[in-house]
């Protein structure tokens, strides 16, 4: 699978895990991939908490639902019966999980090229993600990243000191296929945003 193949075949699962293994070697090259993504200042403010454990997952994923059920909450009509029919992570199908965590401090307090702009560091957390994401893809594996949850209570679960933020929790292991549509845009959340809306030439355009 080329470059463009894996960005387009790319897709967040939640339903398609088949709980395979995962070989050693073939999990060290994606978190080399994760690795060798661009950061600001050569900071390379990441790190990867491998989590195998059935009852920390577990723990994990009765957290998540407890915060669906809080966004849940707060939707109403239409958008509360979709939301019922989407399936928001595969936690426990998942062969493993890999937490993506950002160190602010990484690189001492004068991180070049960092100066003006104090969440470059933070975007080049999520370039790694991407590049891992990308990878996993390209080695025929399916990657999660679930957002329902609080960043203090995962700190706790998994002993991440204070100051170094959880960014992702990403579900990742061998799945039946990855869908031809993106789930939320099947389940009808939401379109997918065609190309031409986003190019801007020159100046903002208004009405985009």
């Amino acid at each position: 699978m080329d470059l463009y193949d894996a960005i387009h075949t790319r897709r967040d699962v939640r339903a398609q895990f088949t709980g395979a293994p995962v070989p050693e070697e073939t999990l060290h090259r994606i978190l080399a991939a994760a690795h060798a993504a661009p950061s600001v200042g050569h900071s390379q403010p990441w790190d990867f908490v491998v989590v195998r454990d059935p009852e920390t997952r577990r723990r994990f994923h009765e957290h998540v639902h407890t915060e669906r059920d809080v966004f849940a909450a707060t939707l109403d009509g239409e958008a509360a019966d979709r939301f019922t029919r989407i399936k928001i992570d595969g936690v426990l199908e998942s062969t493993l999980s890999v937490v993506v965590t950002y160190d602010a401090a990484r690189g001492g307090p004068a991180v070049l090229g960092r100066h003006a702009i104090a969440d470059a560091g933070l975007y080049s957390a999520c370039l790694a993600i991407q590049n891992l994401w990308l990878a996993a893809t390209a080695e025929g594996l399916g990657v999660g990243w679930v957002s329902f949850y609080r960043e203090a209570w995962l700190a706790g679960l998994l002993g991440i000191p204070a100051g170094i933020r959880p960014v992702a929790w990403l579900c990742l292991g061998p799945v039946s296929h990855l869908e031809a549509v993106p789930d939320l845009v099947r389940h009808g959340w939401r379109r997918t945003r065609p190309l031409a809306e986003a190019i801007h030439e020159g100046r903002w355009q208004s009405g985009r």
